[in-house]
This record gives C-alpha cells, structure tokens and sequence, in this order.
C-alpha cells in the first residue's frame, strides 16, 4: 500500500482566509490600514490579557524593534538561550547590544534559572526567555530573579500562541514579548509578528519604529524602519485567530495520543501548572542514531521530522564570537538528541497511527 507523505508542519489556509483577503483586494486598501488595527485589538484581547499589540513585518524585527523600543543598545547584555532559532540572539545584535548565552533546563528545553543568575553581570540589562515549542519558560522565576537584579524581562513567544503559566499568557510577563506569525506557526499571516507590550510608551516607540519613525506622514521622530504589516496579511491573520483554539486543542489531543503510544524514546515533559501549545511536539532519542532514525522515518514511512536546532546558537559561524569557550553541557545535549514529530492540526487518526507505526519499526530496527 502506498502512503502519501505526512509533512512535520502544514499552514492550513481555507475559504475563509482566502475570502478575507479578497475583501480587502476589493477595497483597494491594502497597505497598513484598518484590517491591522482590528488584528492588533483581536490579538492582544485573545492572547495577551488585553495588552496593546503592535504588528509589523516578521517576528525577528518584532524581536529587534521591542528591544529598541525597550532602550536596549549599545553596551547592554540581553542573557539569551542558545538552543533556539538564530533570530532570538541576532535581535539584541541588531539593536547593538551583547547577547550572552545560557543553558537551558533538560526536561522543558527553556533557559535555566539558576544558569541566568550565574550569567548575570554588571551589564546585564534584561533577560530573554523563548518559550521553545510551545512551552512556557519558568517565568516564576525568571521574573523573580529580574527583580532581585533589577533587570527587564523580553518574551521570545514566537511558538507559544495561546500557552500560559498558572494562568497568565504567555505574552503578558515581559516589557514586551514578540509572537511570529511566519508560515509554519500556529497561526500565520504569511510572514509578520506581533509585538504584545506592556506600556503605552513601550507601544507608542514599537509604532515609531516600524514606519520610519513616523506617526504623521512626513513628520518623522526618530530613526527607524519600514516593518509595517499589510492589511492583506491582517484579515488572513483576524481569520486564523479566529480558528486558533480549536487548532490548539487538537495540537493538544495529537500529542496526547502520542505521548501515550511512541515506544523507545523520551516524550515531551509539561511544566507544572503550563499550558503546552506544541508548535512542535519534540522527543529524544539516542545522539547516535538521529540522523538514522530521522532518514528512515522519511524514506520507508513517509514520515516527515525536523532536528530543531542541531546547531546551538554560540556555535554558529555568525554568532561564537560572543561566547568563546563557553560550555553549555545541556544546551549541547539537546542540539545531539532532540527529533520534532508532526504534530500539526491538519492530521488525522490514521496520520498519528503511522505515526506511531512508523517510530516502533525504526527504533526497533536499530536495537
């Protein structure tokens, strides 16, 4: 019997998406406009216990233009995680400050505290947490720690539409916190992000930046960039809203199925008192034997997976100037072992089925 593949993401984009945007197509407004008013207020009521959202063109420049916003420049240390996507660390270069990195916690892939404190320095200006795949960092205490030390906290939440912490959003504990909406997230607008703030003034700056510095056309007050977000890509993502919690329920269920039947290898562990949106649902298996197991997954099952991310961010050629020598024993760990399963609301029963199939064959095989 011949299967088709099951990819490891997949943007789900319907009638209504395409209705909306046509609507707008129709009104001939399709630069920044009402569609990304109403988006903004749709996201931060939804997501962010009402805080005022700003959207602009993609998640890393909401990473960059919240930390300009933030006064984070030159001289500044941003304490970052490294095992992440780039974007989290090249943000703070961008605004012209240093990141430092720090490890991360073995069972929830989320920056250690204790590792934070000890990478604490005179220089030290805030603290970076990404809530990787879906799961809530240890806000309780990141955020203690911030304010024993007087430092500010900035949410990388590109993966953690709709997670929480003892009930309170992912989003809504930092000076701002930046949500992705590329292709492949839990809800997309294309490309673009959203940057969730904690302050009018925060917020007012975030706006300044994002349209050349300017809030009146040719009255330009600060220094800043073309990183607005189009109307077009504001109704595909007011729609996509819309449809979230259903998505992250059955994100939910997937995993749950998952967790309950994988054999052989070690599922995602849940934060006490969290709610995991599983942008990606990501287990371990033996270093040795992931390239093994992720080539057979694909070629003898048609099973996609993804490595997210083999390379630690204080490895890389554009970013190991900033951490000469370092060491970061469980960051390494997870870069070698870590292997992300589909997970994605668009499979079916007969999807996770072969799914499940699919890893007891290959782990079997490699006994």
């Amino acid at each position: 019997m011949s299967f088709d593949f099951i990819p490891p993401a997949k943007p789900i984009v319907g009638d209504e998406e395409r209705a909306a945007v046509d609507r707008v197509l129709r009104s001939g407004m399709i630069a920044q406009g009402p569609e990304v008013a109403a988006f903004e207020t749709e996201f931060g009521q939804e997501l962010v216990g009402g805080r005022q959202c700003v959207a602009v063109g993609s998640g890393t420049a909401g990473l960059h233009l919240g930390l300009v916003a933030a006064g984070v420049g030159l001289g500044d240390e941003v304490i970052v995680p490294s095992f992440t996507f780039a974007a989290t660390a090249n943000s703070v270069v961008l605004a012209g400050a240093t990141p430092v990195f720090a490890d991360i916690e073995p069972d929830y892939f989320c920056l250690d505290p204790a590792a934070v404190k000890a990478a604490i320095t005179p220089r030290t200006r805030g603290i970076m947490p990404v809530h990787l795949y879906g799961q809530p960092a240890d806000m309780d205490a990141l955020m203690a720690l911030a304010d024993e030390a007087g430092l500010e906290i900035y949410e990388d939440a590109a993966q953690a539409h709709g997670s929480t912490l003892n009930g309170v959003p992912c989003g809504a504990f930092g000076t701002f916190a930046m949500f992705s909406l590329y292709a492949t997230k839990n809800m997309t607008t294309g490309e673009g992000g959203i940057v969730a703030c904690a302050n009018d003034e925060v917020a007012h700056t975030v706006k300044l930046l994002r349209n050349q510095g300017m809030e009146r056309q040719y009255a330009n007050e600060l220094i800043g960039f073309n990183e607005r977000m189009t109307d077009i890509q504001a109704a595909l993502g007011r729609v996509q809203l819309g449809k979230l919690p259903a998505w992250t329920a059955a994100r939910q269920a997937n995993a749950a199925f998952l967790s309950a039947n994988l054999p052989g290898v070690t599922t995602p562990a849940i934060r006490p008192g969290a709610t995991h949106v599983y942008h990606q649902y990501t287990i371990r298996v033996d270093a040795g034997e992931r390239d093994r197991i992720v080539q057979a997954l694909r070629e003898e099952h048609k099973v996609g997976s993804g490595a997210f991310y083999p390379t630690p961010n204080h490895k890389l050629a554009s970013l190991e100037r900033f951490a000469p020598g370092l060491n970061l024993p469980q960051t390494d760990r997870a870069a070698a072992e870590v292997l992300s399963l589909p997970v994605h609301p668009a499979l079916d029963q007969s999807d996770l089925d072969r799914i499940v199939a699919a890893v007891a064959a290959v782990m079997k095989a490699g006994a």
